[in-house]
C-alpha cells in the first residue's frame, strides 16, 4: 500500500528535502518578492481591489495570463508593441450584440475554436462580424482566453470579481480544519478552471500576485495567495534531479499530475511548512509556499541564477555541474534514462 505524503515526509527524506530547499531559498529567494505588489496609489492593485474596480482588475489579470507559452520578455515586448486586451473595449464590442451565438454567455462560449493564423472558428458564418479576431494578442488561444475571462466575470461573477472571490473563500473556509488554507486554494482554482486556456500554472501565478497584492484589508486573500504554487518544467525537473521526488515515492511526468496533493505541489507545501519565511523578510507569513516555489524557479531559470537547467546539465546523465552550490549534497539523478544501445 502506498503511504500518503505526510507519512513519507519524515526522517532522512524530510531532512534531505528541507535542508536542500532551504539552501535554495538562501541563495535564490527574493526578500522583496511581493512587497512591491502592496504599494499604494490610485492605479495600484490594492486600490482596485478596495474599490471593486472590475475593469481594472480584468485588465491586470488578462495581461498576467498572457505570459504563457513564451519567454516573459517576448510576451511583454509583443504587448507593448501591439497592445493589450481591455475590459472597456470588449464590453463595448459585446454591447453591439454580435451575431455569433458563442458570444451570448460564458457557457455558450465553450468550443469557440478561433484560430488567428487560419482565420477560422466554430461559427464561420459569423466570423466577419465577430469582434474577437480584432484583439491584438499573440494568437487565437489568447484571444479566446480574454473573452472567456470577460464573460466569466460578467456572467458567473455578476460583474464584481472581488465580491465573487470573497464568496468563494467564504464557502470553503472551515476555521477548525487543519488544511483550511489548502481547501480554499483548491476551491478557488477549481472555480476558475472553466476559463478557456488557463492551466493551473497560469492561474496560480496570476492569483498569487492578485491575492498577495490585494492589500492589508484582505488578510485571508494574502493567506491563500501565499499557498498558490506554480509548477513549471524547471521546478518539476529540480525536484526530479535532486532526488526529492524519488525519495518520497512521487516520481511522475511533468504536467497536470504535478498539481496533485502527493506530487510537486504537495511536496513544496510540505517543505514550505518546515521553513520559516520570516527569516527572509519579517513581513512574510511564516509558511510561504509561493516564496519557496519561486526561489526554486529562480535558482534554475536562465533569467535567475541559471544553475539547475538544461543549459548546464545533460538530461540523459547525472548532473556534472560541479559549480552548483548543492552539488556535493544532491542526489543528481538523470532527468531521462539513456536508451539502450542494441546495435
Amino acid at each position: 500500500m502506498t503511504l500518503p505524503l505526510n507519512q513519507k515526509f519524515r526522517g532522512p527524506n524530510r531532512d534531505y528535502a528541507v535542508n536542500l530547499v532551504h539552501s535554495v531559498c538562501c541563495l535564490a529567494g527574493e526578500p522583496e518578492f511581493f512587497v512591491h505588489r502592496r504599494t499604494g496609489g490610485k492605479n495600484s492593485l490594492p486600490t482596485a481591489v478596495q474599490a471593486h474596480d472590475t475593469a481594472r482588475l480584468f485588465d491586470w489579470l488578462v495581461e498576467a495570463m498572457s505570459y504563457q507559452g513564451i519567454a516573459d520578455r517576448i510576451a511583454h515586448d509583443y504587448m507593448r508593441q501591439h497592445g493589450r486586451a481591455r475590459w472597456a473595449s470588449i464590453n463595448s464590442n459585446l454591447a453591439r450584440n454580435p451575431s455569433c451565438p458563442k458570444l451570448n454567455s460564458f457557457w455558450q462560449f465553450e468550443g469557440c475554436r478561433f484560430q488567428k493564423s487560419a482565420e477560422s472558428c466554430a461559427e464561420p458564418e459569423h466570423i466577419a462580424g465577430c469582434p474577437l479576431p480584432a484583439l491584438p494578442l499573440r494568437n487565437g488561444h489568447l484571444n479566446q482566453m480574454a473573452y472567456s475571462l470577460f464573460l466569466f466575470i460578467r456572467d458567473v461573477a455578476d460583474g464584481d470579481l472581488v465580491a465573487w472571490i470573497d464568496a468563494q473563500l467564504d464557502a470553503a473556509d472551515y476555521p477548525a480544519a487543519p488544511d483550511r488554507l489548502e481547501t480554499m486554494r483548491a476551491a478557488l482554482l477549481e472555480s476558475l478552471r472553466g476559463i478557456y486556456g488557463v492551466s493551473d500554472k497560469v492561474l496560480s501565478v496570476a492569483l498569487a500576485d492578485l491575492l498577495l497584492g490585494a492589500g492589508q484589508h484582505r488578510l485571508r486573500w494574502a493567506e491563500v495567495g501565499a499557498r498558490m504554487i506554480a509548477v513549471d518544467r524547471l521546478v518539476h525537473n529540480f525536484l526530479h534531479r535532486t532526488g526529492i521526488l524519488r525519495r518520497l515515492d512521487a516520481e511522475h511526468a511533468y504536467g497536470p499530475a504535478c498539481y496533485g496533493a502527493e506530487r510537486c505541489v504537495g511536496i513544496i507545501g510540505q517543505i514550505a511548512a518546515e521553513i520559516d519565511a520570516r527569516q527572509f523578510n519579517r513581513s512574510y507569513p511564516k509558511t510561504f509556499p509561493r516564496f519557496v516555489q519561486h526561489a526554486i524557479w529562480r535558482y534554475c531559470a536562465g533569467s535567475g541564477l541559471d544553475v539547475c537547467n538544461g543549459n548546464n546539465i545533460e538530461d540523459q546523465k547525472p548532473c556534472a555541474y560541479s559549480s552548483c552550490r548543492l552539488y556535493s549534497r544532491c542526489d543528481r539523478l538523470a532527468l531521462r534514462v539513456m536508451p539502450v544501445n542494441t546495435a
